[in-house]
């Protein structure tokens, strides 16, 4: 299932013994497009402290739209690697964080997350070996960090091949994968009698981090063509097709498997 990243925003995080705190944010990796981490606000439980809580963790399926549900305790939480969420999450936190847990690193393998699609831990049996791990471990830069906070990237300029055509309202993400698939798109400040659009993450060319521009290889024409997006509805692979059919587009379900 299909949602928008923003539904997540003030949900109430659970852990198997008590409440947390609420998502705040959101760190998304501008590679692979998937959410890695949200960030949790613990409010007075923790003086403030915001924490991350990664997918790894979330108990599928999400309980709704108010409300995450996680496989930890308080205690675990509490004792947790510390983050400053106004600085970027280097490499060496994510390390402490997920060596803390016991998660795989998902930078590992070809997967989305380490050896699969799915957020879910493998078995010891198929895990890496430590030797394996250490090697691929050795292959990762300290600087190939690609985690960015969704609410900052929220109001982006989108360009299309030939010009603006608004800015970033939103993420569209998929409930089980984690996987960020489009960008909802606000053309308000760009066409009069606007809509709203979605872009697929497939379909962006660059973004400049610097100037706060996402690119896309879809000229404004086709942009203005694109079906409106309605957020009232649920996004299915039938309005995925018809979307995707629009541009000519190759839809990512084709691709996998």
């Amino acid at each position: 299932m299909l949602k928008n990243a923003s539904t997540l925003t003030k949900s109430i995080v659970n852990a198997t013994d008590g409440e947390i705190g609420n998502v705040e944010d959101a760190y998304f990796d501008d590679v692979a497009w998937a959410i890695r981490y949200l960030v949790v606000d613990t409010g007075t439980w923790l003086v403030s402290r915001r924490v991350l809580i990664s997918p790894y963790s979330v108990v599928p399926p999400l309980a709704s739209d108010a409300i995450v549900n996680v496989s930890l305790t308080r205690s675990q939480v509490k004792d947790s690697p510390d983050v400053d969420t106004h600085k970027p999450v280097s490499r060496q936190h994510e390390r402490a964080y997920l060596g803390y847990y016991g998660y795989p690193p998902y930078w590992n393998d070809a997967g989305l997350w380490s050896m699969g699609e799915y957020p879910l831990i493998p078995p010891a049996g198929l895990s890496h070996s430590q030797e394996e791990r250490d090697q691929r471990e050795s292959d990762v830069k300290p600087e190939d960090v690609h985690l960015r906070s969704m609410k900052n990237v929220r109001g982006y300029f989108v360009e299309a091949s030939d010009g603006n055509i608004g800015h970033i309202d939103d993420f569209i993400y998929d409930v089980d994968s984690w996987a960020i698939r489009y960008l909802l798109v606000d053309t308000s400040n760009w066409w009069p009698g606007s809509k709203k659009v979605l872009i697929a993450t497939s379909w962006i060319d660059r973004i400049d981090w610097l100037d706060s521009r996402v690119f896309t290889t879809l000229t404004q024409d086709a942009i203005k063509q694109s079906p409106a997006y309605d957020e009232s509805t649920i996004l299915d692979r039938d309005a995925e097709t018809r979307l995707h059919d629009t541009h000519a587009r190759r839809g990512y379900w084709n691709k996998e498997g």
